[in-house]
């Protein structure tokens, strides 16, 4: 098992950034690494494309594992078989003060492929998370 674990902190209030993080219909506006598409909804299927910095695309069919609305959102996906090379990928929004939060991005690697592949793109990913960070910290700062 290997983990990705990036977080930012944030001067916009935790219900904007959720806002913005729930909202995929617009993550094509302002995220250079991930593009969704599809509900929310625990048990729910939908497409996620990654682009980590360098790397070609690569798209997903992840299934809603968790979301507790204002606060977390993980889906789990698969790279062909399950067991071969699993992501659980999260979203977490947790409120520091008024009008800050910090913003968690992660995921948690498994099966027989995770260290190769980690070790093939791992960096390029981790460089993704935060660049996405970054540019969530930036839309919801410049938010009214």
């Amino acid at each position: 098992m290997r983990t990705l674990h990036t977080e930012i902190g944030i001067l916009a209030p935790a219900e904007r950034v959720w806002a913005i993080v729930i909202d995929t219909d617009r993550w094509a506006e302002w995220s250079p690494f991930a593009k969704a598409s599809g509900r929310f909804a625990v048990g729910e299927r939908v497409k996620v494309v990654l682009t980590p910095p360098g790397k070609l695309p690569m798209t997903f069919n992840p299934t809603v594992v968790r979301l507790e609305p204002g606060r977390e959102l993980r889906w789990l996906g698969h790279l062909g078989i399950r067991g071969l090379f699993d992501g659980e990928h999260g979203f977490r929004v947790v409120p520091e003060d008024v009008g800050r939060c910090r913003f968690e991005h992660f995921e948690t690697f498994t099966g027989i492929l995770s260290t190769p592949v980690m070790w093939m793109v791992g960096e390029a990913t981790r460089q993704g998370f935060e660049a996405m960070n970054r540019a969530l910290k930036r839309r919801a700062e410049s938010q009214p």
